[in-house]
């Protein structure tokens, strides 16, 4: 049961990057492919349906981690309390921007929420980035399971690293090349010419800042986390995970260049999935290693819950995790094709 929940965990996580990552990358990109007032009104109408939907994956994802793995998510969320908090006004700010924008009278106030919206997803990319470099870099666990860690120290991945050094730092960037990609194709999917156009070329110019940091980083992980090598000599078959990702980022090229959005935007998903399962399979069993004294991580046996709090953790996650599918079916079929410069809202 421990690794099925480890897998539904993942699984729901992986969605969430997917799904609010396009949004997210919407909002970095927001500026790079809307010149006009009605273009940036635009880029907002393709996200301003599903955007609040899409956040649900990651409060579904803390209350299946907090639900299966009690242990971890009791010592990450203390631990990264202060990374935590900022990526929570982060997200309210982003909130308010969609919403607000709408109900600004001057041109002044609409440009106010649009810089809101473009650095707010910006941040938080780079946050929400940094926070996975963290899980893979490890954290300076104790016997007892916990840790702080303060913003920053000496920008050095040692016992004694901050949140942000530079490894999570590259991480974090990384995941703001992949999401600014991730959500132009969006835009370019559900837009029309010539904010079509702009956002094929704001992803086409992404697509090499999101390949180049992909490369750097994998290399940079293998170095500095172990277990990563370890996984992948005694599980072999586990290399189909960044292979899918190295594939679907060479299909996302040549996808754009044809024009083709639908399957360009697919195979972004595809990287992003790659990406994350490629994390999670190297990470295995542990669920946040530690960066000091190996016997002091956290994995997947000493954090769960007992297997009857598993066991009915599930039979009540599959029906709402039914109820949740029926919803975002509906939603997008009903907001589905292009959205209109010239429309009212936003």
């Amino acid at each position: 049961m421990e690794i099925l929940w480890f897998c539904l965990v993942a699984l729901m996580l992986a969605v969430y990057v997917v799904l609010d990552g396009f949004d997210l990358g919407a909002g970095i990109v927001h500026f790079l492919v809307g010149r006009s007032d009605d273009e940036r009104r635009a880029v907002l109408r393709a996200v301003g349906p599903v955007w609040d939907g899409n956040e649900v994956w990651l409060l579904a994802a803390a209350g299946t981690l907090y639900c299966a793995f009690p242990g971890l998510y009791a010592s990450s969320f203390s631990g990264l309390y202060l990374l935590l908090m900022m990526v929570l006004w982060l997200l309210i700010l982003r909130g308010l921007s969609i919403e607000f924008r709408n109900h600004a009278h001057s041109a002044l106030g609409r440009q106010l929420w649009d810089v809101v919206f473009a650095w707010a997803s910006g941040l938080l990319a780079v946050f929400l980035g940094a926070a996975l470099g963290n899980v893979m870099r490890g954290v300076p666990l104790d016997a007892s399971g916990f840790f702080f860690l303060p913003l920053w120290t000496n920008f050095q991945p040692g016992a004694a690293a901050g949140i942000l050094d530079w490894y999570t730092v590259l991480v974090g960037v990384a995941a703001l090349a992949a999401l600014a990609q991730h959500g132009a194709l969006w835009v370019a999917l559900k837009s029309e010419a010539p904010l079509e156009e702009r956002a094929r070329s704001v992803a086409a110019v992404a697509w090499y800042f999101a390949a180049g940091m992909t490369l750097v980083v994998a290399g940079a992980t293998l170095r500095l986390q172990p277990l990563l090598g370890a996984n992948l000599r005694a599980h072999p078959w586990g290399y189909l995970f960044p292979a899918l990702a190295l594939a679907a980022l060479g299909a996302l090229r040549g996808f754009l260049a044809q024009g083709d959005h639908i399957r360009a935007f697919l195979s972004s998903c595809a990287y992003l999935a790659g990406m994350l399962a490629s994390a999670a399979f190297g990470l295995f069993p542990y669920v946040l290693p530690s960066n000091g004294d190996p016997h002091y991580g956290l994995t997947i046996w000493n954090t769960a819950t007992t297997s009857h709090g598993l066991r009915v953790a599930l039979a009540w996650w599959i029906p709402g995790m039914l109820l949740v599918l029926v919803y975002f079916v509906f939603v997008y079929r009903h907001f589905r094709g292009k959205v209109r410069a010239d429309a009212e809202t936003y």
